[in-house]
């Protein structure tokens, strides 16, 4: 039994409330052959910085924003905004704003072992897929809830609900055939001054999607074994 979608209003104060869930229990065998190709299909994600400008299907990134949104978060408070920009003038004045912001990290603000650590990856202060890729999704966390008569509700392990999220939109957007990257210029105020977002959104990052190009390349990267990232006790 999923949670029913809806008009989601604040529940704060409100007694506790329990419904019946019986989910369909899987068998083992389903559930293993289930596991191994999610495990395959997941392993040949890759972060994609070169785009095609085909568009993409809009309903695919709705519904891969509407799994995004079923993440876990603290108290239930759903602290986050998925901002879908479609507008190329728009894309393009937040792609001003990062690289001027990234000019500034790479020239020196960032420190020689940050910029050691991104050389491998051949990152730079030109972020063409801000205007290349046919859609943005900036993600804002709300770090209270806000009223419309101005009342304010702390949020709970909001950095830790929005990651959950964005972690499940990256998923859903690679398991429906989209390619996607995370962008994080440091700092991202500009965001909500281009957005237009309220006084307690925060930006948490930008995920341009789309196709790779025709030419697209990625950095030659191994990642760690299951042995490497896996401890039983």
């Amino acid at each position: 039994m999923s949670i029913p979608i809806g008009q989601w209003t604040p529940t704060h104060g409100e007694p506790y409330r329990a419904v019946p869930y019986r989910p369909v229990r899987m068998g083992v065998e389903e559930s293993v052959g289930r596991a191994a190709e999610l495990r395959e299909r997941m392993a040949e994600r890759r972060t994609v910085r070169r785009f095609s400008a085909d568009p993409v299907p809009e309903q695919v990134v709705r519904d891969a924003i509407a799994c995004a949104a079923t993440a876990p978060s603290g108290a239930h408070q759903q602290p986050w905004t998925f901002v879908l920009v479609k507008d190329p003038e728009v894309r393009r004045r937040i792609r001003e704003a990062a690289e001027e912001e990234e000019r500034l990290s790479y020239a020196g603000r960032l420190g020689e072992e940050w910029l050691a650590a991104l050389r491998p990856l051949g990152t730079d202060e030109v972020k063409p897929h801000l205007t290349d890729a046919p859609a943005l999704i900036v993600v804002f966390q709300q770090r209270y809830w806000l009223g419309e008569d101005g009342s304010r509700r702390k949020h709970y392990y909001v950095d830790e609900s929005v990651g959950i999220a964005v972690g499940m939109l990256l998923s859903a957007l690679h398991l429906s055939g989209l390619a996607a990257l995370v962008h994080t210029p440091s700092p991202m105020r500009f965001l909500s001054e281009v957005l237009g977002r309220p006084v307690n959104e925060k930006a948490f990052a930008v995920i341009p999607v789309g196709y790779p190009a025709a030419d697209c390349e990625v950095p030659d990267l191994v990642r760690k074994s299951l042995d490497q990232v896996l401890v039983e006790v």
